[in-house]
Parts: C-alpha cells; structure tokens; sequence
C-alpha cells in the first residue's frame, strides 16, 4: 500500500491506483467525461485535473497518473494532490468552456435532459458565462441502427463508445475520425451496428449524442416510477431497472450487479419494451366451432373443469415454460399433485437434466464471477454470444486478460474472441476427455472451465455429453468447472423445484405427441407444439404459438407484473419486484392455479403470495436466501449415467437471437433487429 494525502488527509491506497480513484477512496468528488472504470484509460476530456504538489507546475489529469508515479516530498513525506485548490477550479472551468464552445444548447429538447453527466457538471464546475460568441460547429447525424439514436453535433468526443464496442463488445462497430474540428464518431460505412450490447452506449454516453432510438421523445425521467427487476430474456438473470409511468412500462434499464451482469444488459433485455403492450392476453378465451372466443372465468374454468373430471388423472399433463416464475410452477406442480398426475415437465427442449442427479449437474458451479479466475475454457454444444451476451462478454474479458485459452466443440462462429475450433460433433468431445489434444491443456489447468450449453444436452445422447462434460469438469481442489450454461430463465427454479416427471410420468416431448394426453396445461409454454388430440389450457399473457394451439386461454401475467423468483444458470436466487399491473382480466399464473384448484374441488392450501412462498420457503429452504448460491455437492458429477454417443454437429438451440420468446416475437423492434441480422448473415454467406 502507498500512503498519499488528499486536501489534507492521509490515506493508504493501492500504488496501481490512478489519483482519481485514491481521490474517491479519500471521499473526494472527481467530474470526469472520458473515464470509466470498465474500460481502458483514454485521457482526453481533461475534465478530472488536479493539483500534484512538487509535480509539474500546472494540473493533473488523474485519470492517467498512478500513485506509483508520484514523487515524495523533499524529506520523505507522502505525495500531496489537491482536488480543490484555486488551480484546479480555474482549470476545470477553462475544460467546461472548451466542452461547450460547440455543444448545442438544446436542453429542452434533449431525451438525456435530467439525467445528462454535461448538464450536471457543468452546473458543478462550470462558469456562468462563456466568452466565445462564434457559431457552433455542425456535425451530421449517422445511422448506426434501429436501437441508438444519434445527434452527434452533443459529441464531445469522450470516446467512451469506441472503447465500449472494441472491448466489451469485441466487434470495433464505431471509431473517431478526421482532425480538430473534424473529428467525428461514426460506425465508418455508416452501417448498422452488429453488437448484441451495443444499447449499452446509451448508458455510457455522458450528453445526448447517443440515445435510445425506441424511447425517443417518450418522456423524462422525472416521470418514471423506477423497480428493480430480473431480466428472463437469458438464464444470466441480469439485475435490472424497470420504469414505468402510470401503468405503462417506459423503458428497462441495468441494474449494477458485479457478481452476474457488472452494469451491462443484452439489447434484447434493453428493448423488447413494446413487446409488453401488444398481442397481449387481457380476457380468458375458449374455442367453440374451431374458433376462440372471449369468455367469464367462470365459464373458462368451467369448461376446463368438465374435462378435468373426466379424464383419467394419467392422461393430464404440465409443461413448463421458459419465463415462468418460481411462484408460478410451484402453484402448478401443487395442482398437479392434487390432481393425481405426474406428468409435469419444464425442459420443453427435452434437455437431458435430472435434478434427482444432483444440483451440481444442472448449473453453472463455476459460477459468473469465477470466469475471472479460469485458466482454460471448453465450450461444449453453445453459442454463448446469443445464449448468454453478457457473459460472454466477460468471457473476452478474461480472454483479453492473457493467458486463456479457448476450445470450442459445435458450431463455427464469431464469438468476438479468438480459440481453437476443436470439431463439431461428440466425438471430438470424447477424444477430448481421453486426454487428446486440447485434453492436455485442459488436463494441465489448475481452474479448467467447461461450458456445456443446451446444444450438447437436449439431445438423444444428452446424457452421455453430460457425464463426458461432467468427466472433464471435475472437482480440482475448491475449482468445480462443470458449467451448465442455460437458455431459459425459467430452467434452473423448474429443476430446483423438481417440475420434472414423477415416476412413469412422462416428459414434455413425450406429452406433446399426439395421443399421449386428454389434457395438457401449458404454463406459458410457447416453445414446444403439441400435436392434435389433446384439449390444451395455455396460461400465459401473449397470444404466441402456445395460445394458437390452445381450447382455453387463461390470461396470465408478463414478467415485469408480478413479483417472482427466478433463478439463474450459477443457481443465484433472485427476486423481482413487480413494476406495473397486467392488462385487463389478466391475473398471475399463482393466482390463476389457485382460482383454478377451486373450480376442480381441490383447492391448494395458499391463498396469498405470501403464503404461497412460504410453502416454497419450507419444501425448499435455500430459494428464501435471495442472491444467493446454494452450495451444490459436486461428488455427485461422478455418478453420472452416462450412455452412448449419437453423431451429428451440436447445435446451438438460438437460431435467431432477437425472436427467442413471445414478448421478444410480438416486438416490432426485435423484429426490425431479426431482419437486419438476417441479412447480414446472408451477406456474409454470398461473400
């Protein structure tokens, strides 16, 4: 540690510390633009100066000075900085000037008015009069995509966004160009930007240069009622903020969480926003003559009911689906016990996941946190650039770390980091685990990480990758690097709770054939068709494919209108406020289950959700530890079936990474982003 002071008080600091952050260690406020703690150091806004004594005879920027790079005084006294000395506030007044020669002053107008880093500090440490009266430069807009909106005559050339996308994002989409007054942001070809995060510079822009497009002229941010809530686009189960205004949901933005998600979010997460409001289930339905109908309650249920009672309690099943809460499964296991079947089932992709096995068969044991710490990465059956964006960026991240190497087993694709493409099928993965090529880097690793997506596992031969996956993951002192990476929210709570077959029930694949099931209740289960012959309940709240194929409708609620546990790939338990009320008739599934367990005369013994989650709480009592980890025993990696390899490539189950769920496939804006993506796939494919 290095002893500096700062206005006076003595603090001890890392030496690799610049002076801004001993400056906010010692509880001192530095106005920066160009400076951000997740990306490298440019230097160029000036903004952060202060005052070294005994260093050069003019301020500082601390952003780029180490507390390693100062000199003591003259008879050993620790090296003095002054934030707010006469020097200093001349300087950052002279800085502010310089920002605002050419910004517009078009606050009013500006979508980032209220929440702009600009406007605040120059407030703070600006002048009140600027002494240059020439025209403002103009600069003009660019189309960077249907997702960020520009107006780049607000540039102040912090280059934040450039260093975002060539880092994080890995795909270098924007750079400055030109000189002085020249000088320009821009995506070059003026093109559309083909990162997965590239919302996220809308966060980062310190003016309204970049904005959201979506939201634009929407409203202020005065206006919003802000909840903290969970992403379920991903299994990552990123911390998020949703804002809402009356009962409308605004916009969605990211929520700091350093264990899962840092300060990122996926543009899926980001703006599938319109998705809330349209094609959505407001009233219970029910099909009479082949056609849906609006109906009472009274009369969904009562239909439902009829054939309930009339059908054999074997010949009734449950499927899962990949949005639903907690809450929401267990009501509907409850319901399934009370009708006396065992055919419940949440893996809708027939994933080859058994929680009787053990929980550290099904999650990502590793955890996100410890990808920082791995050494050596197999990706097994997984495209984590779609399935997981956020985490795989924190896979470059470690990759740009050094001293990582990287093997991929599936398809060939551009992850935004390099590796080594070991093959495409399962045998590669068995010579693999025999010690064979990337087997001995893997074998070498003090911390080896194993990635095995939903390509590998839902599958024949799933099971027989899990336990060669299993094999190579195994427990190396505290390191267990088996990792299930996970593509539905909803997968990991299912499991948890064992919404999976009792014994001889039958799975969601098996249920979905025709003549397997008299009555099927989809619980918001839109990603598996059910063939013809079963009379179908969809509880769910868009009108997809589950409610298409359904004889009665329930309308449920979407994410942000219920409050709901979800919990993520690692096995994090996390709890999601609700943000806004469900359109219409429309209730929450729990609710829906419990109204529905009294029209059958087996009503379920909660009739809150607090005592909902009680039950919960007492049959599994780690769920009640929010943002937690329950401890997974990984000895039971060991014991894993196995079975016999199929052929054929591993696949990844995301073909489309913006059309993964019906609140995703009802947003124009997604659909606008599926179009664009497609056809640069189909550009790159001509070349």
């Amino acid at each position: 540690m290095a002893k500096i002071i700062v206005d006076g008080v003595e603090i001890e600091v890392p030496p690799e510390y610049t002076l801004l952050q001993a400056c906010e260690s010692a509880g001192k406020e530095i106005p920066r633009f160009c400076y951000h703690e997740r990306l490298s150091v440019a230097g160029n806004c000036r903004m952060c100066l202060v005052e070294v004594k005994g260093g050069p005879p003019k301020p500082t920027a601390s952003c780029a000075m180490a507390v390693r790079d100062l000199r003591p005084g003259p008879n050993g006294e620790p090296p003095v900085v002054l934030t707010n000395s006469p020097m200093v506030k001349k300087a950052r007044e002279g800085v502010m000037e310089f920002l605002l020669i050419n910004h517009p002053l078009d606050c009013p107008i500006c979508d980032q008015g209220g929440e702009c880093d600009l406007q605040d500090q120059a407030m703070a440490f600006g002048r009140d009069s600027s002494r240059f009266g020439e025209n403002k430069h103009a600069v003009e807009n660019k189309y960077i995509g249907p997702l960020v909106k520009t107006e780049m005559t607000r540039c102040i050339h912090c280059t934040r966004c450039v260093r975002f996308t060539a880092e994080i994002c890995g795909t270098s989409d924007m750079g400055l160009i030109g000189r002085g007054e020249d000088s320009e942001i821009t995506t070059y070809l003026e093109q559309a930007m083909t990162s997965e995060l590239q919302g996220n510079v809308t966060d980062l822009c310190p003016v309204g240069a970049l904005l959201p497009k979506p939201q634009n002229f929407r409203a202020r941010p005065w206006e919003y009622n802000k909840n903290p809530g969970v992403d379920v686009m991903d299994a990552l189960g990123s911390a998020i903020r949703v804002d809402t205004r009356g009962r409308e949901v605004m916009r969605i933005l990211p929520r700091v969480n350093e264990a899962v998600n840092e300060e990122w979010i996926s543009d899926k997460a980001r703006q599938i926003v319109d998705g809330l409001k349209v094609q959505r289930l407001d009233r219970p339905y029910v099909r009479e003559n082949g056609k849906l109908r609006p109906a009472s309650w009274a009369e969904a249920f009562a239909d439902i009911a009829a054939k309930v009672k009339a059908t054999a309690p074997q010949r009734i099943g449950f499927i899962g689906g990949d949005l639903s809460s907690v809450e929401d499964l267990f009501a509907a296991k409850a319901l399934a016990e009370s009708l006396g079947t065992k055919n419940i089932d949440a893996r809708q992709d027939g994933a080859k996941l058994d929680p009787a096995l053990g929980r550290a068969t099904y999650v990502f044991n590793a955890t996100v946190e410890g990808i920082d710490r791995a050494d050596a990465l197999l990706i097994v059956g997984s495209n984590p650039r779609w399935e997981a964006p956020v985490l795989n960026a924190r896979i470059r991240r470690r990759w740009r770390g050094g001293n990582f190497p990287i093997g991929v087993i599936g398809e060939k694709l551009d992850l935004t980091y390099p590796y080594q493409y070991l093959g495409a099928g399962p045998d590669t993965l068995a010579s693999v685990a025999k010690g064979e090529g990337f087997g001995e880097i893997l074998a070498k690793a003090e911390r080896p990480l194993i990635l095995v997506g939903q390509g590998a596992l839902a599958r024949e031969d799933g099971a027989a990758i899990l336990a060669l996956a299993a094999k190579l993951g195994a427990p190396k002192g505290d390191w267990t690097g088996f990792s299930v990476l996970h593509t539905a929210a909803a997968r990991v709570g299912a499991l948890d709770i064992h919404f999976t077959p009792g014994q001889g029930g039958l799975d969601a694949q098996a249920m979905a054939r025709a003549g397997a099931q008299d009555v099927v209740f989809l619980v918001g289960s839109d990603e598996i068709s059910v063939e013809p012959g079963a009379f179908v309940v969809y509880v769910g709240s868009h009108g997809d494919r589950g409610a298409h194929r359904a004889d009665v409708i329930l309308p449920g609620a979407a994410y942000t209108e219920k409050s709901g546990t979800y919990v993520n790939t690692e096995g994090r338990v996390q709890l999601a406020d609700r943000a806004a009320f469900p359109p219409g008739d429309a209730r929450e599934d729990w609710a829906i289950f419990r109204a529905l367990s009294a029209a059958l005369g087996k009503p379920l013994a909660f009739d809150s959700l607090a005592q909902l989650r009680a039950k919960i709480y007492a049959a599994y009592p780690w769920l009640a530890r929010i943002d937690a980890i329950a401890t997974a025993d990984p000895a039971c990696l060991a014991a894993l079936p196995g079975g016999e390899l199929g052929q054929g490539a591993l696949v990844s189950p995301i073909s489309d990474f913006y059309l993964t769920n019906p609140i995703a496939r009802a947003s124009r804006v997604m659909g606008e982003c599926s179009a664009l993506a497609k056809g640069r796939l189909t550009a790159q494919a001509a070349e």
